[in-house]
C-alpha cells in the first residue's frame, strides 16, 4: 500500500499539534484528515474510514478514551488502527487507552522524525494482518517459523521452543504492545502452572540474546518488539 493510499486521521485540541503533525504527515505523502476533539472524531472516523487514526487523550467534549471506546464499536472501522498520543508520565492514560481498544501510544512530546518512524511501524501491522508469512525479516533479523531457526545477520541463534514462539510473536507485528495475558494465551495456550513472571524470564532470557535494546516494556500493560 502506497503512502498516497492511506489516510491518516488526527485529533487534537492543540492547533499547534495538528499543524505540526499534520504538515508532516502530508509531506510524507499520506492524506491527512483532522478534529479537534473527540466527538468530532467519532464522525470524521465513520466518514473517512481512516486507516490509522492519531488520537490525543486529553480533549473537551469527549476525551480520547471515549472516542477509542466508541469507535471501536464501529463495524467498519474494526481493522483501523488507533495509537494515542499521551504526555510523558501518564501510565493510567496509557492502560486506559489499551483497555479502550488502542493499538499502541505515542509519548509527547516528539521530534517529527521519531513519529514517521512511529507510524511506519505502526502502519506494517495492515501487512502483517493480511497475511502470516513463514519468514520475517526484522534489520538484521531473521525468523524462520517453519525451521524454528533464528539468524541475527548470518549468525544462527538457537533458542529453546517458548523463547522462540515469543520472540516470534513480538516480531510478527514491530511495536505493538501484546498485553501480558494475551502472550500467555498466544504462547502457553493452556498449559498449567504458568504466571506472569513465566513471561518476565522468557522476556529477560531473550534479551540476553537477541539485545536488550529490542523489547521495551510497558508498566501494568504487557511488551513490544522495537526496531
Amino acid at each position: 500500500m502506497k503512502t498516497k493510499d492511506i489516510t491518516i486521521l488526527l485529533v487534537d485540541d492543540e492547533p499547534d499539534i495538528l499543524e505540526i503533525i499534520g504538515y508532516n504527515l502530508t509531506a510524507e505523502g499520506y492524506q491527512v484528515v483532522t478534529a479537534d476533539n473527540g466527538a468530532k472524531a467519532v464522525k470524521m472516523a465513520k466518514k473517512k474510514t481512516p486507516d490509522l487514526i492519531i488520537l490525543d487523550v486529553m480533549m473537551p467534549e469527549m476525551d480520547g478514551i471515549e472516542a477509542c471506546e466508541q469507535i471501536r464499536k464501529i463495524p467498519s472501522l474494526e481493522n483501523t488502527l488507533i495509537t494515542f498520543l499521551t504526555a510523558r508520565g501518564e501510565d493510567y492514560s496509557q492502560v486506559a487507552g489499551f483497555d479502550a481498544g488502542a493499538d499502541d501510544y505515542i509519548t509527547k512530546p516528539i521530534k517529527p522524525k521519531v513519529l514517521l518512524s512511529k507510524v511506519k511501524a505502526l502502519l506494517r501491522r495492515l501487512k502483517s494482518d493480511e497475511a502470516e508469512e513463514n519468514i520475517v525479516k526484522i534489520g538484521d533479523l531473521t525468523i524462520n517459523r517453519d525451521e524454528y531457526k533464528i539468524l541475527n545477520g548470518k549468525s544462527e541463534i538457537v533458542l529453546p521452543r517458548k523463547e522462540f514462539e515469543l520472540l516470534s510473536l513480538l516480531a510478527s507485528q514491530p511495536g505493538k504492545v501484546f498485553k501480558r495475558e494475551d502472550i500467555l494465551n498466544k504462547v502457553w495456550g493452556n498449559e498449567v502452572v504458568v504466571g506472569g513472571r513465566t513471561i518476565d524470564v522468557h522476556i529477560r532470557k531473550l534479551r540476553e540474546k537477541i539485545g536488550d535494546d529490542k523489547f521495551k516494556t510497558v508498566k501494568g500493560v504487557g511488551y513490544k518488539f522495537v526496531l
